[in-house]
């Protein structure tokens, strides 16, 4: 066991570990510790600003990094958060691409997406439908989070809702984004999104699924998630 990781199960929590695992079906539970997102955030934030005075911390980080795969959940985790504290772009896309093949769960893969990366919508964009080209289910989940996350506000197009319509995927944690990605869409671009529900451009599962979210939204309005539960479909 590295020194860093007996430092992560210093901060166990059984309970929470408990609790935890059992949302994480497709994870080993055996290499979950347990340790509270707030804990193993406040963790990070002070082994980085220890690491910027004391060059064997600094490379002990450096060490970490390139370390893949990691044995533990929360040391997936730490990774993310490690290169979410990065201030150079560059840098901090050759770290996602490096590390996204070996994201191996849905809650690494949602976290959220640094400052550094909304400074770079163009880049963004395209490296997103890259990603969603790949044949790996949370590469291609971290990209439909990105149109999500970046592209439903500003820089919106229907580019984008094409694209990510496209994708077909037996993979459950795809989908459950695709659905994901759609709902909140019609929260906040309704009128060029209900188009893609009225003409059927999603597989049966994610656009019932789709209409699901969207209806448990506070964002619809009443109207709209009476109108949206008239789309749903029957299973072929």
């Amino acid at each position: 066991m590295t020194r860093l990781q007996q430092q992560l199960f210093e901060l166990q929590d059984l309970e929470y570990k408990k609790f935890h695992e059992k949302l994480m079906p497709t994870v080993d539970s055996d290499t979950v510790i347990g340790i509270r997102t707030p804990i193993l955030r406040g963790f990070a934030k002070e082994l980085l600003k220890k690491a910027s005075g004391d060059e064997v911390i600094q490379k002990e980080v450096e060490h970490f990094l390139n370390a893949l795969p990691h044995d533990y959940y929360e040391e997936n985790n730490l990774h993310m958060m490690f290169l979410n504290q990065m201030k150079d772009f560059e840098q901090w896309l050759e770290g996602i691409e490096i590390f996204l093949p070996y994201i191996n769960n849905w809650a690494t893969c949602d976290f959220p997406l640094p400052k550094v990366a909304s400074k770079h919508p163009k880049e963004m964009e395209e490296k997103a439908k890259e990603w969603m080209k790949s044949e790996h289910t949370y590469t291609i989940r971290y990209g439909i989070g990105i149109f999500m996350r970046m592209f439903l506000n500003e820089n919106f197009s229907t580019e984008q809702l094409d694209y990510v319509a496209a994708i077909r995927s037996e993979e459950y944690y795809v989908n459950m984004m695709i659905a994901w990605y759609f709902a909140t869409a019609l929260a906040k671009q309704y009128d060029e999104t209900l188009p893609y529900l009225q003409e059927i451009k999603l597989d049966v599962w994610t656009h019932n699924k789709a209409i699901q979210k969207a209806v448990e939204s506070y964002r619809i309005t009443p109207e709209q998630k009476q109108y949206l539960k008239t789309l749903k479909r029957k299973k072929e």
